[in-house]
């Protein structure tokens, strides 16, 4: 995993204090540490963490986090993702700098090192951006000068928060990339915009067959009548709430298949109850081994 751009925020940072007092380096106990309740990354990937809480417990923190203190604690101003991994790791106490900071230059700190890093979606660095424009009045071009960008790449971010509310959802719960979501910016206020959103969460459109699908649209080869109705979505919904588990249901073009998570055998077996009814079960049947004898039954998966 790289660290430059992080490296390189924290660098910023720290040099461009403007507190007569320079940073000191210590080593400060795990538990008097808590997190920046200012803090914009409100997501962390469990599966991430628990990789860099396995590469702690080998080599240790490498790079200190950046804390203030708060009364008989600390807070987090920059590193909070290490500090979760380094708890996870089960380290005692952790390598930090301290500083003094007020409270909107926390804010603004906690900002600017989020947006060094490259595992923002979309929807998070445009909210940043925005945060930094209305909290502190910066304009697109010192944002841009912060973060190291040009000033098209703010302002193209930031063009995402125009997006319906369902797209930016999609984006945050990484069902579609940036990618198709600056592509469906081209037909915004059109009808067609959710119902290929679906289709791309559904069907697992790339990019490129996004763009053409709204190449078509915007040509008027793709007319409301014929646009997919948004039905898959729906049923997928039902099937889940029956069930009490997620439920994929995918259509191509000559065949579909329903997808149905479970966990545990338990969770199979109570599917398995739910789907095959006693009231269609024969006399002295199993419903489970009714079951096993269509091919429905072979669909099952568990991811």
């Amino acid at each position: 995993m790289s660290k430059k751009g992080l490296g390189k925020g924290l660098g910023a940072l720290i040099s461009s204090s403007t507190n007569a007092e320079q940073p000191r380096h210590e080593m400060i106990p795990i538990d008097s540490i808590r997190p920046n309740p200012l803090q914009p990354r409100q997501r962390f990937n469990e599966e991430s963490l628990r990789e860099l809480a396995e590469s702690i417990r080998e080599h240790g923190v490498i790079q200190p986090i950046l804390v203030k203190p708060v009364g008989t604690h600390y807070e987090i101003l920059v590193g909070e993702r290490r500090w979760r991994a380094a708890k996870m790791a089960e380290l005692k106490s952790i390598p930090a700098i301290v500083k003094e900071a007020e409270a909107d230059e926390s804010l603004q700190i906690a900002l600017i090192e989020n947006l060094h890093r490259d595992d923002l979606n979309g929807i998070e660095e445009a909210n940043a951006y925005r945060q930094l424009m209305e909290e502190f009045g910066l304009t697109q071009e010192e944002i841009a000068r912060k973060v190291g960008k040009s000033r098209s790449a703010v302002a193209n971010a930031l063009r995402l928060l125009q997006l319906p509310l369902e797209v930016q959802a999609a984006v945050v719960a990484e069902q579609i990339s940036s990618g198709h979501a600056r592509a469906l910016l081209a037909i915004q206020g059109d009808p067609f915009q959710l119902v290929l959103l679906n289709r791309i969460i559904e069907e697992g459109l790339s990019v490129r067959q996004t763009e053409e699908l709204i190449r078509r649209r915007l040509e008027g080869r793709i007319t409301p009548a014929k646009s997919k109705p948004i039905v898959l979505h729906e049923l997928a919904e039902k099937l889940s709430d029956a069930l009490r588990t997620r439920v994929k249901v995918l259509k191509g073009k000559r065949k579909g298949k329903i997808v149905i998570e479970f966990k545990q055998e338990e969770d199979l077996h109570k599917i398995v109850r739910a789907i095959v009814s006693s009231e269609s079960t024969p006399p002295g049947g199993d419903p489970e081994e009714e079951l096993k004898a269509t091919s429905f039954y072979g669909k099952m998966t568990s991811d």
